[in-house]
């Protein structure tokens, strides 16, 4: 059992690493919202693996990859989710360059009631939690993966709930190391990062890094 857990370890930490709307979320959150957020938008994709984990434990992941319209029809919820999120993230990039130029024209003691003129909406952790749930569980390739890579570390002899929960749980612990990481590095250097101009920048970039996986996702035509 302690040589699987160890290999799946190394797996699950590649699969961490890899760049993917996982951490694009976390990375918008921490700059839209702050360390707390970001850090609650990891613990809510970390709770999605679990919900993918019991999921396959009780055979719905199977269900997923036998089915193509169960698999579409979760596919393009989780595009469009996507997008959604591209969307909001471009959308504060623009307020931000609104609230800076009207900052630019307004007069200075205007300026100094009005803040950073940043114009960024910040979210609540519930709402971040919920984000990083939902661009967990409507992505079907997770289900997939787990589908498919679990039974392997998983010893004949071994109860299978338990031994996928145990799994799940460190995949998820690995996930929350590195998106807490990424949360608590965008914080120390917060101040860099509310620069009107580079958050403007990273807002556009995360956007439409966000837009792309939606798409690609969304125009995925076969598994």
């Amino acid at each position: 059992m302690l040589t699987s857990l160890l290999g799946f370890t190394l797996v699950a930490a590649l699969l961490t690493i890899s760049p993917g709307p996982d951490f694009a979320v976390v990375l918008r959150t921490a700059l839209g919202s702050g360390r707390r957020a970001a850090l609650c938008s990891a613990l809510g994709i970390a709770a999605g693996c679990f919900v993918w984990g019991l999921a396959g434990a009780v055979g719905l992941t199977a269900m997923l990859a036998a089915s193509r319209t169960a698999y579409d029809v979760l596919r393009v919820a989780g595009a469009l989710y996507l997008m959604w999120l591209g969307i909001q993230a471009l959308r504060s990039a623009r307020r931000i360059r609104t609230a800076g130029a009207s900052e630019a024209e307004a007069p200075a003691a205007v300026r100094e009631r009005s803040g950073d003129g940043a114009g960024a909406r910040p979210v609540t952790p519930l709402r971040a939690l919920r984000t990083g749930l939902l661009t967990n569980v409507l992505n079907p390739k997770v289900g997939v993966v787990y589908m498919s890579l679990l039974p392997q570390f998983i010893p004949h002899s071994a109860p299978v709930i338990a031994t996928t929960l145990l799994l799940v749980a460190v995949h998820a612990a690995l996930g929350v190391l590195w998106l807490g990481g990424i949360a608590l590095a965008v914080h120390r250097a917060r101040a860099v990062f509310q620069r009107p101009r580079i958050r403007r920048r990273l807002d556009q970039a995360t956007g439409g890094v966000l837009l792309a996986l939606g798409a690609a996702v969304g125009f995925e035509t076969a598994r």
